[in-house]
């Protein structure tokens, strides 16, 4: 309790995100707000993700609104959108202006879909590659150490433009299947095309069904035309099928 709010955040930078976010749940409403202003931006994101909504709404609804916007722009983009829906639509259309154009335009993106579907659930950045890339350049896009493991599991090739939405999906790629290839093979020719892809209507039962079935840790995400609009991944899949309380029932115990 005597800890200053400077080496409480410096002791709380060893602890996983969702630990941390234990924490600071846990803490008197003015302890919290000294430790969440000596917070960087980036790690606050990281620290919001793992929290239940009411407590992200209530912590960024403390912050100024520029630091605010900050902090949304760290987050991933499918929790971002989330929390932003949680907000007042006065609240949430200021931050949007407050933010990148480009972060903001996949924000208003992902709120046109339907929280229990699919396009809800997906996150916008998988990794996407153009037909001739080699498995040399798909090795060095997962190894970025920002890449979830999830995202980092399978590539996606595409054609042109190669963010999302992108042109046809032509396949994806298994990293696995990968780090047996010769570096300079092309990935073109090592697609798994028989995997289905998911419609972005497609509901929440209709998803963990595919991922079970398909033993998929992410499951591509397309239109009518066969476009990628992005990923659902496993982590956000069980987010969304779990009891809201879910986090406050795995809290980890005292030994």
């Amino acid at each position: 309790s005597e800890q200053g709010a400077t080496h409480l955040v410096a002791t709380l930078a060893d602890l996983k995100p969702a630990d941390a976010a234990n924490v600071i749940q846990d803490l008197p409403p003015e302890r919290r707000s000294e430790v969440v202003a000596a917070m960087d931006d980036e790690r606050l994101a990281d620290v919001l993700e793992e929290m239940p909504e009411e407590d992200q709404v209530e912590i960024l609804g403390n912050l100024d609104s520029e630091r605010a916007a900050d902090v949304l722009e760290e987050m991933s983009p499918d929790d971002a959108a989330d929390l932003i829906a949680e907000l007042p639509p006065e609240t949430a259309a200021q931050l949007l202006e407050l933010m990148e154009p480009e972060e903001a335009d996949d924000l208003r993106r992902l709120m046109v879909y339907a929280e229990e579907t699919a396009g809800g659930m997906m996150t916008p950045e998988p990794v996407i590659l153009p037909a001739d890339a080699t498995v040399a350049e798909a090795l060095a896009h997962v190894r970025r150490e920002e890449l979830p493991t999830s995202l980092a599991a399978q590539v996606y090739v595409c054609r042109a433009p190669l963010e999302t939405p992108t042109g046809k999906l032509l396949g994806l790629a298994h990293i696995q299947r990968l780090l047996r290839e010769p570096p300079s093979a092309l990935v073109a020719g090592v697609l798994d095309q028989e995997t289905p892809y998911i419609h972005v209507d497609a509901t929440i039962q209709d998803v963990a069904a595919h991922v079970a079935y398909y033993n998929l840790t992410a499951a591509p995400v397309v239109d009518d035309q066969g476009r990628l609009l992005g990923v659902v991944t496993v982590d956000d899949l069980l987010d969304h099928m779990l009891p809201e309380n879910w986090r406050d029932q795995t809290k980890p115990k005292a030994r």
